[in-house]
């Protein structure tokens, strides 16, 4: 599995990735992969209310793949922990390359 199961392609060129937030943490990235749920682990400082960890999410993403924050939205799991992220303007290799870096710093 790991970090492709996390990635899909979209009929439309965009990319779909999984995620699993933390909010409320004391440290905010990208952290790891559950492999269980094939979703990429993502903490964020900011509290579960009023969309704040959706969007310090989408900050977070956003910022790891050096893309515009205008490229990501959530397109499922608005009030849950498990969400989809929509990724435009990247393919799932780029993403992927970039993932593989930056959590191959942390194992």
């Amino acid at each position: 599995m790991g970090l492709i199961s996390c990635l899909s392609s979209a009929l439309d060129g965009s990319v779909i990735m999984d995620v699993e937030v933390q909010p409320s943490a004391s440290v905010q990235g990208i952290t790891g992969i559950n492999g269980w749920r094939n979703r990429i682990s993502v903490s964020v400082r900011a509290a579960a209310r009023q969309g704040k960890a959706n969007q310090a999410t989408l900050h977070v993403l956003a910022r790891a793949l050096e893309v515009d924050q205008s490229h990501f939205s959530i397109t499922a799991g608005h009030r849950s922990r498990l969400k989809s992220v929509r990724i435009e303007g990247m393919s799932v290799e780029e993403i992927t390359r970039v993932l593989h870096t930056l959590l191959e710093g942390e194992e």
